[in-house]
C-alpha cells in the first residue's frame, strides 16, 4: 500500500520554525559563522593561526617595479671570523690568497667594526667608509658598482618654466 505523505515544505506553511526549533537555529550560513573562510578577521584571532599558511594568503601573479632590495649589514669582522664557513657554503673564493666576495650577491652592506688580516676583494655598491679603508689598509681591494638610476631621471631634462 502506498502512503501519501504530505511535503514538507507544504506541511509547515504558517509555522514559523519549519521543525527546526528556535528562530535562531537555521538562518543560512550565519548559522555556522559564515560560509568559507568567514570569520578570520579582526575578533577571530584564535582562528588565524589554523588558516595562516602559504597556500591562502599571499598575492600572485604580480611583481612590484620598483622593490628595493633589502641589505643585511655584516661587519668584516664576521668575515673574518666565519671565513671557513663561508668558503664551505660557497658565498665566498678564494684566488691566490685574496677572498673574493660579491656582496651585492649576497645583498651585504659592508661594515667597519673589527680588525681586518687577510685580503679582501670586495664588489659592492653600499659599503661603509670605516670598512672600505681597513680593507684597502690590509692590501684587499673595493670595487664599487654604480646603481642604475630610475628611467624618469635618466632620459628626460629638467623643463625650466620661461
Amino acid at each position: 500500500m502506498v502512503v501519501r505523505r504530505k511535503r514538507r515544505n507544504v506541511k509547515f506553511r504558517g509555522n514559523t520554525t519549519h521543525g527546526w526549533g528556535a528562530m535562531k537555529k537555521h538562518r543560512g550560513a550565519g548559522n555556522r559563522g559564515g560560509r568559507g573562510m568567514a570569520g578570520t578577521g579582526k575578533r577571530a584571532d584564535t582562528i588565524k593561526p589554523m588558516i595562516w599558511s602559504e597556500t591562502y594568503f599571499g598575492k600572485f601573479g604580480f611583481i612590484k617595479k620598483n622593490k628595493v632590495k633589502k641589505l643585511h649589514p655584516v661587519n668584516i669582522s664576521y668575515v673574518e671570523q666565519h671565513l671557513e664557513k663561508l668558503i664551505n657554503e660557497k658565498k665566498i673564493t678564494e684566488e691566490k690568497g685574496t677572498y673574493v666576495i660579491d656582496a651585492e650577491k649576497l645583498s651585504w652592506r659592508i661594515l667597519g667594526d673589527g680588525k681586518v688580516t687577510k685580503k679582501f676583494k670586495i664588489t659592492t655598491s653600499k659599503i661603509s667608509q670605516k670598512g672600505k679603508e681597513k680593507i684597502e689598509g690590509a692590501g684587499g681591494q673595493v670595487i664599487l658598482k654604480e646603481k642604475l638610476k630610475p628611467a624618469k631621471e635618466a632620459g628626460k631634462p629638467n623643463k625650466a618654466k620661461a
